[in-house]
């Protein structure tokens, strides 16, 4: 028996061979690259739902520099803290992977980790790059993962879904969350708006109760492709004018602020 459920009929699935199946009938393939698809077609809102091949590849490009070696660091180092033993961790809208391949390098054999999204581009990607981890093509409105499955949920700049993190916790289970802090990217958000307006901490979701919480900030000193790149990974990517990122790239330095809060929850008994 696997951890996995069926996304159509919340029955249990047992893998045999390249498949996962369920009492029911429903069967899905793992793909060629290691990860399974598990998000069923009726429940995707377009063709190719998450982030676009070209935010995919720029993302890609500007992690592999490093620029955000310090928060994956943390997040890494925070959830070794926090897991329990045989549970798992589970990595939602985990993109390609950047940093649910570190968690998956902290606990060693200590957890199976997860990683979540709704992106199959980034998906495919992260599996092909990283034999540590489960990759699996799903939202994270309704992961297919049974009840209890994990003592830690992530979520790196990714939407909060409470009531389903409270549902894949053990009781005493925590969520830790990555999210921008006050003054993270401002110098970028200054091409783009007359007035840039601090970051606020996440509220604590409901179900949970905040532990604890870090700010971690560092000056990133970009070219400016890299810096191109961030602006194209960004949820305000599409603010930039064609103008706008050709300038930013002509650019031989670019200097930013980044600044993360990592916010940490536990959920309530």
């Amino acid at each position: 028996m696997s951890a996995y459920c069926c996304p159509l009929c919340q029955q249990p699935l047992t893998r045999e061979g390249n498949s996962l199946s369920c009492d029911t009938g429903h069967q899905f393939d793992y793909a060629k690259e290691g990860y399974i698809n598990l998000l069923p077609v009726q429940y995707k809102k377009s063709k190719q739902p998450g982030d676009n091949q070209d935010m995919v590849q720029a993302r890609r490009r500007f992690l592999s520099a490093g620029h955000y070696q310090f928060l994956r660091q943390a997040l890494a180092e925070r959830v070794a803290a926090l897991h329990q033993s045989d549970t798992g961790v589970i990595d939602m809208g985990c993109g390609e992977g950047y940093y649910t391949h570190e968690l998956a390098n902290q606990l060693q054999e200590n957890a199976q980790v997860y990683g979540i999204d709704i992106a199959k581009p980034a998906v495919r990607y992260g599996a092909k790059r990283y034999n540590n981890c489960e990759f699996v093509v799903a939202s994270s409105k309704q992961i297919p993962l049974n009840t209890g499955s994990a003592s830690v949920v992530t979520s790196v700049f990714a939407p909060i879904f409470a009531e389903e993190s409270a549902r894949l916790l053990t009781p005493q289970g925590y969520l830790v969350v990555a999210s921008p802090g006050p003054k993270h990217l401002a110098e970028l958000k200054e091409i783009i708006y007359n007035e840039v307006r601090e970051h606020q901490q996440v509220d604590t979701p409901t179900g949970f109760t905040r532990s604890a919480e870090q700010l971690l900030s560092q000056t990133l000193t970009l070219s400016g492709e890299q810096a191109r790149d961030l602006a194209l990974m960004t949820p305000f990517a599409w603010k930039f004018s064609v103008e706008q990122l050709a300038a930013l790239a002509a650019q031989p330095q670019f200097k930013v602020q980044a600044e993360f809060y990592l916010s940490e929850f536990q959920k309530s008994s």
